[in-house]
C-alpha cells in the first residue's frame, strides 16, 4: 500500500480522533442507525477525552453518510474540530469503533482498504472490445475501441478467390486484435489498473494478450467464458483476492529470503520492535511488513514531535534529545515513519502460506542501504 495520502495526518501534532464506520448494511432503517451511530461515536470519543470540536465533527461527518450507498464503510481521522482525512474502505470493520491517540490509528487501514487492485474487464470481440473498470467501490465504464468492421467472418469454400478472402478476414481479426490491445494499454496506464481481466473466445483473448506490451503480461487474466458474457462480480472477485494473495505471497518470501546476511554481514531485512525502531530512526525501511495479530503490533513505544523520534523506552529519546514524547502502537509509529520516508506498507496476513513466526512478532521490513 503506497502510503503518501496519508501525509496529511503527519502535518500536524496530535491527538487524533481515528474512526471507522461499516456502512455495508442498507435497510430502510440505515439513516436513523447511522444518526445513533455518529451520537455513539462522538461519545466515545469524549468519554477518552476528544475536545468538543472534534466530537462534533466526526459526528457531523458520519451523519452525512446516512444516505449513502458506500458498499464497505469509512475511516475518518480528526482533530481540532476537523475531519482532516476520510479515505473508504474496500472492506467492511468488524463493527464501528472510535479512539483517540497521540497519533492516529492508520494500521487497520493495510487490511480494510490497503490492497484493493483495480481491474479493467476488457470484452472481446473480432469487432473491438467495451472496457469496464472495477474495484471494491463498484464499476465504471472505461471505454472501448473499434475496429474494422469487414471482413469478419469466414467461408466455408475452398477456391482462390475464397482463400484471399479469407486471408482478409485473417488480417482483420490480428488488426483489431493490435488496435485493442493498444488501447488496452493506454486505458491500464490511465487507470493504474493492477489486473488487466479479457472476456472472450480463447482465440481472441490470447490474439490480444499476445500484442500487449510486455510489461503487461503479467497483469493479465483470461476469463474462462465465452464471446459476449459479462463478468459476475463473484468472478472479479475472485481474481481479485488472488492478485493480493499472491502479491503477499511474494513480498513475505522476498522478506524471508532477505532475513540472510550477505556476505558482508549485512541483512536485507529485519524483525521485531527494537531493530525496526532502529532502522526508521535511520531512515532505511524500504517497505514495512506487518501481521496484524501479531503481538508487536499493538506493543507500546515512544514517539516524539518528529516521525524518526520513536524509541523503545522514554529515556531513550531524551539521550536524543527530545524533551517531549508520547507512548504510541508501534505499528502506527512506523507506518509514521514509512510515510515520511515515502516507504509503502503491506499486510501478509492474505498470504497462502502465512506463518505465524513471519515476521517475528507481527512488525518486519525489507531495508535499503545508503
Amino acid at each position: 500500500m503506497e502510503l503518501a495520502f496519508l501525509n496529511p495526518l503527519y502535518e500536524r501534532p496530535g491527538p487524533w480522533a481515528s474512526v471507522y464506520v461499516d456502512t455495508s448494511r442498507h435497510t430502510e432503517n440505515t439513516p436513523h442507525e447511522r444518526q445513533l451511530t455518529a451520537r455513539a461515536m462522538a461519545r466515545e470519543l469524549a468519554d477518552q477525552g476528544a475536545d468538543e470540536a472534534t466530537c462534533d465533527a466526526v459526528r457531523r461527518a458520519i451523519e452525512e453518510l446516512r444516505h449513502s450507498s458506500e458498499p464497505h464503510g469509512r475511516a475518518l481521522f480528526a482533530r481540532d474540530g476537523e475531519v482532516v482525512l476520510d479515505p473508504p474502505l474496500a472492506r467492511p470493520p468488524q463493527g464501528d469503533w472510535a479512539q483517540w491517540a497521540p497519533l492516529p490509528r492508520v494500521a487497520p487501514l493495510l487490511e480494510l482498504a490497503g490492497e484493493d487492485p483495480v481491474c479493467v474487464v476488457a470484452y472481446v470481440d473480432r469487432k473491438g472490445a467495451d472496457f469496464e473498470l472495477r474495484s471494491a467501490l463498484g464499476r465504471d465504464d472505461a471505454g472501448g475501441v473499434t475496429g474494422r468492421q469487414w471482413p469478419i467472418h469466414r467461408t466455408s469454400t475452398v477456391d482462390w478467390s475464397e482463400r484471399h478472402f479469407q486471408l482478409r478476414v485473417e488480417n482483420t481479426w490480428e488488426h483489431n486484435a493490435a488496435e485493442i490491445a493498444d488501447a488496452l494499454a493506454v486505458c491500464q496506464e490511465e487507470t493504474g489498473a493492477d489486473l488487466l481481466i479479457l472476456v472472450g473466445d480463447d482465440r481472441e483473448q490470447r490474439a490480444v494478450h499476445e500484442r500487449l506490451p510486455q510489461r503487461l503480461h503479467d497483469l493479465v487474466v483470461e476469463a474462462p467464458h465465452g464471446t459476449g458474457s459479462r463478468l459476475l462480480d463473484e468472478d472479479v472477485e475472485r481474481a481479485r483476492a488472488e492478485h493480493v494473495r499472491d502479491r503477499a505471497a511474494a513480498e513475505l518470501e522476498r522478506f524471508l529470503a532477505a532475513r540472510t546476511p550477505d556476505d558482508e554481514g549485512r541483512a536485507g531485512a529485519v524483525e521485531g520492535v527494537p531493530a525496526l525502531v532502529e532502522a526508521a530512526r535511520e531512515h532505511r525501511i524500504d517497505e514495512l511488513l506487518i501481521r496484524p495479530d501479531g503481538p508487536d503490533a499493538h506493543r507500546e513505544v515512544w514517539i516524539g514531535e518528529d516521525p524518526d523520534q520513536l524509541a523503545v523506552r522514554r529515556t531513550e529519546l531524551k539521550v536524543l534529545g527530545e524533551q517531549q514524547s508520547w507512548a504510541a502502537r508501534a505499528d502506527d509509529a512506523l507506518i509514521r515513519s514509512a510515510v515520511a520516508t515515502g516507504a509503502p506498507a503491506l499486510s501478509v496476513s492474505a498470504a497462502p502460506d502465512a506463518r505465524d513466526d513471519a515476521p517475528v512478532g507481527g512488525l518486519g521490513a525489507l531495508l535499503r542501504w545508503k
